[in-house]
């Protein structure tokens, strides 16, 4: 079967798929911030409101390591997140890279075709995701329930992803600023993370209440214990809540990020249609944005779903168990992979428990460096950024580099571009491990997509506001 008809069979379904239809004016930026603030409330409304018919379920979460970057709460409409748009962008994207699918980015009808596809991919998966999560017994045993609430809770599930995929379009089609699954990444992670630093709530660990929020405790501690040394260290290192040296972790990696950000390499160029002019391309350290650490959060949690689900049902097959063995944590019904490919993917949970297995510590260094720089190596290609789409953007605005002939543009564009987006991927992984082995709060990768989306909200805001700096380099690139 050839690309295009591959493509063709979304043909029927594009009349049928809810769509958002473009602005036919430009958006003033005030109406912008306005669109954007509403999808924002939708998104935080819909991640509280509970889904009906669901029994008290004390089973392990599939999604526990990775709620947060995958902005999805347990047992909410938002159950389900934005994975299924993940996932289905990724697996069109790398489909389309590798030209299993062909997509003509120039031609609009391919580019409505494409689009229509990953809108309706993503419907499948959530509806495949939903089908497993009810009938594995995520919200209470199927016989329980009822088939009639099992399929309400299926629908509720896929109606729910529709909305987020409705609302990631309205951002993206230009009603609002940068897209929904990066505002709603974002959102979630600050949340966790003021959450975790001055939540009120307490929780009786075995010692008598503590406050859940780390700044909190500090005070609570200070001010009720007699020995200030103890409590001090009590604040800074309890081990079952989160605490003063989690929150440390997460700024020193917050202030990393920001650093790390201006890093870039600036390729001179001269325009040929006004003689004198000249300007640079910059080329920066994460050339890709977050985009390598999002895709390898989404193989990871997928693989982790299947492994758990599996494990569930087989624990006795040999293939199972070598993609991942599951047990409880303590005093938890979560599971927590203790042995097998899915154990060696997931980072170790302490600075101790590294220490004592540094094997499993190795292989996920190695396997989240690799990861994040293949994905970030194959993102430019697929995405339109890599050196031959710079060189024609270049050639269509009659731009050469300074010191080249046009036609070793490419060839010296092919020499930075993909080291750049290899290096910046590897790096935000590596940063990545840094962060979980410091025990920083919404995991390493989570702080990473916080800080590369919030930066790229800066950068929009600059734009879109009329910044000189900003405007000149817009008008450049």
């Amino acid at each position: 079967m050839s690309g295009f008809r591959f493509l063709n069979l979304v043909k029927p379904f594009l009349p049928i798929l809810p769509e958002v239809s473009s602005p036919d004016r430009k958006v003033p930026f005030n109406q912008k911030v306005l669109w954007t603030a509403v999808t924002l409330l939708i998104f935080l409304v819909c991640s509280q409101v509970p889904l009906y018919g669901i029994m008290s379920s004390d089973s392990s979460d599939p999604l526990y390591w990775m709620r947060v970057i995958l902005a999805s709460n347990r047992g909410t409409l938002m159950e389900l997140g934005i994975t299924p748009i993940i996932t289905s962008g990724m697996i069109m994207q790398l489909l389309a890279g590798a030209n299993l699918v062909e997509v003509d980015f120039s031609l609009k009808e391919d580019r409505a075709l494409f689009s229509g596809a990953q809108k309706l991919f993503a419907l499948i998966i959530s509806l495949g995701q939903a089908t497993v999560y009810v009938l594995s017994g995520l919200y209470g045993q199927p016989s329980d329930l009822g088939a009639g609430v099992c399929l309400l809770l299926i629908i509720q599930l896929i109606v729910a992803a529709l909305i987020v995929i409705l609302l990631d379009e309205l951002l993206q089609k230009g009603y609002g600023l940068g897209s929904g699954i990066s505002l709603f990444v974002a959102t979630n992670i600050c949340e966790s993370i003021v959450w975790k630093a001055f939540s009120p709530t307490t929780i009786n660990t075995g010692r008598g209440p503590e406050f859940e929020g780390a700044l909190v405790a500090l005070f609570h501690l200070l001010f009720t214990w007699n020995d200030k040394g103890r409590a001090l260290r009590e604040a800074f290192w309890r081990a079952s809540l989160p605490n003063v040296m989690n929150l440390i972790a997460t700024a020193i990696v917050f202030a990393a990020v920001i650093y790390l950000q201006g890093f870039r390499i600036e390729i001179p160029v001269k325009s040929n249609r006004f003689r004198g002019q000249r300007g640079s391309y910059p080329i920066k350290l994460f050339y890709t944005s977050n985009m390598p650490i999002m895709l390898q959060s989404a193989l990871t949690s997928n693989i982790f779903i299947l492994s758990q689900m599996l494990f569930s049902r087989f624990p006795d097959n040999i293939l199972v168990k070598l993609l991942g063995v599951w047990e409880p944590l303590d005093d938890s019904p979560q599971l927590s992979a203790v042995a097998g490919v899915s154990y060696y993917m997931s980072p170790p949970h302490t600075l101790t428990a590294a220490l004592l297995d540094p094997i499993h510590t190795l292989i996920y260094i190695v396997f989240t460096l690799s990861a994040c720089a293949l994905f970030s190596k194959t993102w430019i290609e697929v995405s339109g950024s890599g050196p031959r789409d710079i060189a024609k953007q270049l050639k269509e605005q009659q731009m050469v580099m300074a010191g080249h002939r046009e036609g070793s543009m490419y060839k010296e564009l092919k020499r930075v571009v993909p080291t750049a987006a290899a290096l910046g991927g590897a790096i935000l992984g590596l940063l990545s491990v840094v962060a979980d082995l410091m025990g920083a709060i919404g995991s390493g990768t989570g702080i990473l997509m916080a800080v590369t989306i919030i930066y790229s909200y800066w950068e929009i805001g600059m734009r879109e506001t009329g910044s000189p700096e900003m405007a000149a380099m817009t008008e450049l690139l």
